[in-house]
């Protein structure tokens, strides 16, 4: 047990789905996953683990931004040990073709700093996604009919950008939306030898002000978590 998920031994599944959200991580896996358990709730940081088509996954919340990220992340390879990690969540789109509802599929994640810039010192790391993930993720998106788009993110930890020239330069060079966890969860996998994707819907869009409404925040997120599994366990 740890400190801050507190799942009994063997109650984590290898593989992890990681929403930001505790309750976007119980109706992911009460949708998705053939009998699925509570087995953490601690600060109500919900995780449930269950089956998809027999194989074993646990759906984690990971909290809001980078640092909270880190500390399940973490905790998951280290103490559980996890070997895929998925982020399933929302972002802004920063490109005038990528549409509310879209699917982004982040090769690379750009940020001005994460947790682990302490480790890293004056070195510029460049955080990327598994390749076998990526891959099998866009395989599984074609086959569902989505065709995502797959390129660079940008991870941040200001929610209320105050920054309208760095949200320019990025948009500029390429950046295909922002979202607030998946640099650290990329550095994370890489150091401990672990999978690691986020798999991303555009509830909002940072060109035009479009956002989903609330209601349809989550059953507009059903291809992602679809893709997301598909990634993990493809064929």
């Amino acid at each position: 047990m740890t400190i801050h998920i507190g799942a009994a031994p063997g109650d984590i599944a290898p593989t992890v789905l990681m929403p930001g959200d505790p309750l976007r991580a119980r109706w992911a896996a009460e949708t998705f996953l053939d009998a699925p358990r509570c087995v953490t709730e601690v600060r109500g940081m919900l995780g449930y683990t269950g089956t998809w088509r027999g194989h074993p996954v646990t759906v984690q919340g990971s909290g809001m931004g980078m640092p909270s990220l880190s500390i399940y992340a973490s905790e998951l390879i280290r103490e559980y040990g996890v070997t895929t990690l998925i982020r399933i969540g929302s972002c802004g789109a920063m490109q005038p073709h990528v549409a509310l509802r879209d699917v982004i599929l982040a090769m690379t994640a750009s940020s001005i700093g994460t947790p682990s810039s302490t480790i890293l010192r004056e070195v510029n790391f460049a955080p990327c996604a598994d390749w076998g993930l990526l891959q099998a993720a866009a395989a599984a998106a074609q086959d569902q009919g989505v065709t995502p788009h797959v390129g660079g993110i940008w991870s941040t930890d200001t929610f209320y950008d105050e920054r309208p020239d760095l949200t320019d330069q990025l948009t500029r060079h390429g950046t295909l939306a922002v979202e607030m966890e998946a640099a650290e969860l990329y550095t994370l996998a890489a150091r401990h030898k672990a999978r690691a994707l986020a798999v991303l819907t555009v509830s909002d869009h940072l060109q035009t002000g479009q956002a989903l409404p609330g209601d349809q925040r989550e059953t507009g997120f059903a291809a992602m978590v679809e893709i997301a599994l598909a990634a993990a366990f493809p064929g």
